[in-house]
């Protein structure tokens, strides 16, 4: 493997993983971390080596993307709990989208959570933890200058793409994606995908059981949340 660029300063810490800074202005070396959040940080825990899996896993999704012509702010994995990624202006609209109704979709719109939706939906939220997130309009984005129309018109598509791939992906290894949450950042110009897709980011359920392998298991106490990362991580990894 190539030297690992050294780390500097740290200039973020999220809920899930800390950014450093490196020689390279391009350039961000990403620590995944155990801590496990849910509720906007509300309720706190740790899942024991999440940081280790969701790093791999999240290779192993940037790469498939990276495959299929969508760009990514991946370069590489440098450790167990390191990736090396390119530095991302982060646009504050998430983008989550949805092929079934499951979380706060089914609290908000009074659905039962399992139903098929008809078409797949992209949504846009507020990144904003002291608002709790808020639903919003692309309007809002446009509005409040934090993307353009033309940029938003490029992340739904390629939400939508990413969607296509990772849906077949996982299909082919017994795994439905309920819905996942995308982040989105400028470089140099160009709309890139951030953050990670891993099951805190992502709603999987089993094919067969709709047994669910996602952090769900963590908001809910389902109990064995280690398991169900490390099954996703075996699921992906074959």
């Amino acid at each position: 493997m190539e030297n690992a660029p050294q780390m500097l300063e740290m200039f973020y810490e999220g809920k899930a993983k800390k950014l450093y800074a490196t020689a390279d202005p391009d350039l961000v070396i990403a620590y995944f971390k155990d801590d496990a959040t849910a509720f906007n940080a509300k309720k706190r825990g740790t899942i024991e080596d999440k940081g280790v899996m969701n790093n791999r896993m999240s290779e192993l999704f940037f790469t498939l993307l990276e495959g299929n012509g969508i760009p990514t702010h991946f370069v590489r994995r440098l450790s167990d709990r390191e990736m090396l990624c390119r530095r991302l202006q982060i646009i504050p609209a998430e983008t989550v989208v949805r092929n079934i109704v499951a979380g706060s979709m089914a609290k908000r719109l009074g659905r039962e959570e399992g139903e098929k939706l008809k078409h797949t939906i992209v949504e846009y939220y507020y990144k904003s933890d002291a608002l709790d997130d808020p639903l919003i309009y692309p309007e809002h984005a446009v509005l409040f200058g934090w993307a353009t129309a033309e940029e938003l018109d490029t992340i739904h598509a390629m939400a939508l793409r990413v969607n296509d791939v990772l849906s077949g992906f996982l299909d082919q290894r017994g795994v439905i994606l309920v819905d996942f949450k995308l982040e989105f950042g400028r470089h140099h110009g160009k709309i890139l995908l951030g953050d990670e897709i891993c099951p805190d980011t992502c709603r999987f359920w089993d094919k067969a059981t709709l047994q669910k392998l996602d952090k769900d298991r963590f908001r809910r106490d389902l109990g064995d949340v280690e398991g169900a990362y490390h099954e996703m991580l075996r699921r992906v990894s074959n």
